[in-house]
């Protein structure tokens, strides 16, 4: 039977991992919390980037620069 440590110490464990380990850890008790990512999803974000990508292309969408964004987000933000 696998007994549970306690969370002190499984702190300190974290805290001597590299950061790289961090990440992986994390992405594992992520997965936990939240359940496996569903693979249609990738492909959606995929499919989307590609169809927002050739608007682009063909000119069908007005590119805005990003600090007239930023700008207007910022004024929108003070109001």
């Amino acid at each position: 039977m696998l007994m549970a440590r306690p969370l002190a110490q499984i702190q300190e464990d974290i805290q001597a991992l590299s950061d790289a380990e961090k990440g992986a850890l994390l992405r594992v008790l992520w997965e936990e919390l939240d359940g496996a990512a569903d693979p249609g999803v990738d492909a959606a974000w995929l499919a989307e980037a590609k169809r927002r990508d050739q608007e682009i292309e063909d000119g069908v969408v007005e590119m805005i620069p990003a600090d007239e964004v930023f700008r207007s987000l910022e004024a929108s933000l003070k109001k």
